[in-house]
């Protein structure tokens, strides 16, 4: 592929690597039905107090002054968001809800997680990925299910002023990186992890509601 050309950034090298584990999360039975109009905003809610668990250990971590700017940056900080779209929901509280066994593996993992490039990918496949497919995400969840905008905070990013500028911007940080070939695999490797733990969440959701693993028909 042409990102494992030498003049690649690692933001290109990374977005290839996670490909196939990227689509293969996405279409798990529970996040495809959901997205298609099968279920309801109650799963919707259940869905989010799993992630925000795994939020909760992401934005636990104390920033150092010599780690990537994203990393600290609290626009992206979504466990308030959660906090009140669970009430808009008219759910409990998600510190209340017993964490599936695969959302207490995500959140361990990423707590375990030391210095600053692992947990990096773990940022990069949570983040990136709300300030991208999560507007569709939201935009799906109005459409099937009415969700209000008092409802899908964790979706607004109101410490951002343009969310395509500064996807550019995190791109650009990774790239300004200038990791080595061996830290470029690794982070690779801890992303493709990342999206391992989300889909096994993902699994885990579907089973509670009575699907598999493979995506709905129809």
């Amino acid at each position: 592929m042409a990102s494992d050309s030498p003049e690649a950034g690692t933001a290109a090298i990374l977005r290839d690597a996670t490909s196939a584990e990227h689509r293969s999360t996405e279409n798990r039975s529970f996040i495809a039905a959901l997205m298609s109009g099968q279920l309801d905003l109650e799963a919707y809610g259940v869905y989010l107090a799993q992630l925000a668990h795994v939020y909760a250990a992401l934005e636990s971590r104390e920033p150092s002054s010599d780690e990537p700017w994203m990393l600290g940056d609290a626009a992206l900080r979504r466990v308030p968001s959660i906090d009140a779209d669970l009430a808009a929901l008219g759910m409990p509280d998600w510190r209340s809800i017993r964490p599936l066994p695969a959302t207490v593996a995500y959140a361990e993992h990423v707590r375990s997680l030391e210095g600053w490039l692992r947990p990096l990918a773990q940022h990069y496949t949570r983040y990136l990925g709300d300030l991208s497919g999560g507007q569709v995400v939201a935009a799906m969840l109005r459409r099937h299910y009415g969700a209000t905008d008092a409802q899908l905070g964790f979706y607004r990013f109101d410490g951002i002023e343009n969310l395509v500028q500064y996807k550019r911007a995190y791109r650009a940080g990774l790239d300004d990186l200038a990791l080595t070939p061996l830290q470029q695999r690794e982070l690779v490797e801890e992303a493709r992890l990342a999206f391992r733990l989300n889909g096994a969440v993902f699994d885990a959701l579907g089973e509670t509601v009575g699907i598999g693993r493979e995506p709905l028909a129809g």
